[in-house]
């Protein structure tokens, strides 16, 4: 079983701000989008309790139970008694394989937050006022305005300081501005710590004052009503991006004296340790080959996988060629080519490639060593890649590191320390070419 891990986003603002309402129609947009959402709700009383009494869990529990499992067709609670609190950070990934997870919540979690003011609320009008006045004042996002102020020349005299409850004390004097006067005795003491931070990516307010602030940190502020415009933000920047994977399979190869795919392994097909390996982090599954006929068997063997055969679009064997009808075959913005020959293809390095795509912004992840790097265990880009391959293509380039020095491609390199990170054992570029090559690596093949 591979873990996926979830991408997780955090929705904060003060007691009354609309967060779970807005959160409640947020994971319903999202699920009727199709995505796998999880969701995360921190509750900061001591006392609460989601088991009741009366019922056969809470005695198991009263009885001195330290964990408990309630099961039932279609769903499982786990109920564990910790000390402490449970970081956010655990909790998340606890939870994966979900495409997104909405956390309530968790402030101080090291999540991107997404603020939520409202303006019936009078400690959302409040913060919205100190938020404009820090950014009218050029102060960066997430600053604490301790001590803003001004004189009575207009010179500013205040100072950017410390961090948390002191945000409120900020503006205790009541001066006025643009945004008119605030006064920081006006917010409740749990509330002083509750301000737009560093980690905040987005607002979504009704209040011009927060919309303007935004505007000025160049964040995005969304309409409370604007659900699908907030869906489309997290799909553009943090949804899980959608992976396709491609094992290139071509047909018939030279050295080997047959079809790769099908040459005997461990007593099946090669293509099918390929496929039982890969498939499990794949949300699209493509294998090009031009021996579509003789690798039906597949569709069968495998009838919930989902398979595509895809023919080559050029004739002329390469690399590159292959690498351009993976991409354009694919129907997702992640794809990870693999050549069917590499036994210990790992679908770990998969998951961290991608990851290391997302977070990076590069079109292309290629693990990289002392050699070079290895473009057929490697992820790309489609929307970065598909339009400098095909111009190399059509000049007549066979290898696929022939698009890497492109200036409009970025290259990752997956170094070898990351690589061995992923997979201790190593071993994932290993591949056969001839029938004694793959009768050695079959001898020592220990059934990892």
């Amino acid at each position: 079983m591979i873990d996926i891990p979830s991408p997780a986003i955090a929705i904060v603002g003060r007691h009354n701000s609309g967060k779970t309402t807005l959160i409640e129609r947020l994971i319903a947009e999202l699920v009727g989008r199709g995505l796998d959402v999880g969701s995360i709700k921190h509750h900061s009383h001591r006392a609460f309790d989601i088991d009741h009494p009366g019922k056969d869990s809470y005695r198991h529990r009263a009885a001195g139970a330290s964990e408990t499992v309630i099961a039932a067709p279609g769903q499982v609670a786990r109920i564990k008694t910790i000390e402490g609190e449970e970081e956010c950070a655990d909790l998340v990934r606890s939870m994966p394989g979900h495409d997104i997870i909405v956390v309530e919540g968790y402030r101080k979690s090291g999540l991107a937050t997404i603020e939520v003011m409202r303006a019936a609320n009078e400690a959302d009008a409040h913060t919205a006022e100190v938020f404009l006045r820090g950014a009218r004042e050029g102060l960066p996002l997430g600053a604490d305005f301790t001590q803003l102020g001004r004189g009575e020349d207009g010179a500013r005299t205040g100072a950017v300081a410390g961090t948390g409850a002191e945000a409120a004390g900020a503006v205790d004097a009541g001066v006025g501005s643009a945004a008119g006067s605030v006064d920081a005795s006006s917010f409740a003491a749990d509330e002083r710590e509750k301000m737009p931070a560093g980690s905040t990516v987005a607002v979504v307010t009704d209040i011009p004052a927060a919309r303007e602030a935004a505007a000025l940190y160049g964040i995005p502020a969304f309409d409370l009503d604007d659900v699908a415009g907030l869906a489309d933000f997290l799909g553009e920047h943090y949804v899980r991006p959608r992976v396709t994977v491609v094992i290139q399979a071509g047909g018939e190869s030279r050295r080997m004296g047959r079809s790769k795919a099908t040459v005997p392994f461990a007593g099946r097909p090669l293509i099918c340790r390929l496929v039982e390996r890969l498939q499990p982090v794949a949300d699209e599954l493509i294998i090009t080959t031009n021996e579509a006929e003789n690798l039906g068997f597949l569709y069968e063997m495998y009838p919930h996988a989902g398979i595509r055969l895809v023919a080559d679009i050029h004739n002329e064997r390469g690399a590159l060629p292959g690498l351009y009808t993976a991409l354009q075959a694919a129907s997702n913005p992640y794809v990870a080519v693999v050549a069917c020959d590499m036994v210990f293809a790992s679908a770990r390095l998969v998951v961290a490639e991608a990851l290391a795509m997302h977070e990076s912004g590069a079109d292309v992840v290629a693990p990289s060593n002392k050699h070079g790097f290895e473009p057929l265990h490697a992820m790309y880009r489609k929307e970065g890649c598909l339009a400098p391959v095909r111009d190399r293509v059509q000049r007549g380039e066979k290898r696929v590191q022939s698009f890497f020095g492109d200036p409009a491609v970025t290259v990752l390199p997956f170094t070898q320390d990351r690589v061995l990170h992923v997979e201790p054992r190593g071993g994932c570029f290993i591949n056969a070419n001839t029938p004694e090559e793959l009768a050695r690596i079959e001898d020592s093949y220990l059934g990892e």
